[in-house]
């Protein structure tokens, strides 16, 4: 059960004490936004059981975000399993509060499960789906050291796929 520091924040694996909270910021319109819309409790619950059974099986999976200064779970980062253009690929997506955007936690929180992912996983290669539109998730993509790779259709939307390989990581200095 990894749990992953960073200055401002504690990423650890979610449970099922986090449905009231997580179900409050899914039903958020500005929360949802660049997604299928805003989620029912019941979506929420197994979009959460789905999580925490990848992280049961000892699969990449998702992390609560909860901000240090309040302890508050802020929303979530960390690994989607997903089929783009017929590949397999690990992405890494996030989603926070909008009470608590352009303050630089994404990034760090993105930036925390890169690593995670190409030290302790051995991860070869990791994506970020982002609309083209959205240029907030776009920046954090950017400075996570990923690089546009193609643009392609995910789920009927118009879809950026931003990519880093582990040798990359290595050789451009973003490891940390």
């Amino acid at each position: 059960m990894a749990i992953l520091e960073t200055p401002r924040l504690i990423l650890r694996p979610f449970d099922e004490k986090d449905v009231d909270q997580m179900s409050e910021l899914m039903a958020n319109p500005d929360f949802m936004r660049f997604s299928l819309g805003v989620f029912t409790r019941e979506q929420t619950v197994a979009f959460l059981d789905k999580f925490i059974g990848w992280e049961r099986r000892g699969l990449p999976s998702q992390f609560a975000v909860i901000h240090r200064n309040d302890n508050r779970l802020i929303g979530y980062c960390g690994f989607f399993h997903q089929e783009v253009d017929e590949t397999d690929e690990i992405e890494i997506g996030y989603r926070l509060d909008p009470d608590y955007w352009s303050r630089g936690l994404a990034t760090e929180a993105a930036q925390a499960v890169r690593d995670h992912g190409f030290c302790d996983l051995k991860l070869p290669r990791v994506i970020s789906l982002i609309h083209p539109n959205n240029l907030p998730s776009r920046r954090v993509a950017e400075k996570n050291g990923m690089k546009i790779e193609k643009k392609t259709v995910f789920r009927g939307f118009p879809t950026l796929v931003f990519a880093i390989t582990r040798e990359q990581w290595l050789t451009t200095g973003v490891a940390g």
